[in-house]
């Protein structure tokens, strides 16, 4: 895959097939093309120390989800529930959707 292409958008729930999170489902946050990465919810926790800002905050640790990189996950169809490989197609009226190679549905990113 070239540095900055993906098939995965914001909404798109997807699988994880590689790492410590290997086999959870989880609904992607934010997409970075630049570094090929994807933040999902609830995948790939991570502690943050965070120090106090003034006198009257005091420091705490923040749980929050780091990002994964794209290889490490796989979009789960919505039509027929199973990860998929995703392919692109134009209709008739010109526009490109995404399709799952295997039920041929159109994905749309659910909101």
């Amino acid at each position: 895959m070239r540095q900055g292409q993906s098939n995965l958008r914001v909404n798109d729930k997807v699988e994880v097939i590689a790492g410590k999170d290997k086999g959870r489902v989880g609904k992607v946050l934010r997409v970075d093309r630049d570094k090929d990465r994807v933040v999902v919810e609830r995948i790939n926790m991570i502690k943050k120390h965070q120090k106090a800002n003034d006198a009257t905050q005091s420091g705490q640790i923040i749980e929050r989800e780091a990002g994964i990189h794209i290889s490490n996950v796989m979009l789960v169809c919505p039509e027929c529930a199973e990860t998929v490989r995703v392919g692109k197609q134009i209709l008739d009226d010109g526009t490109k959707v995404r399709i799952c190679k295997k039920c041929k549905a159109t994905i749309e990113a659910s909101k």
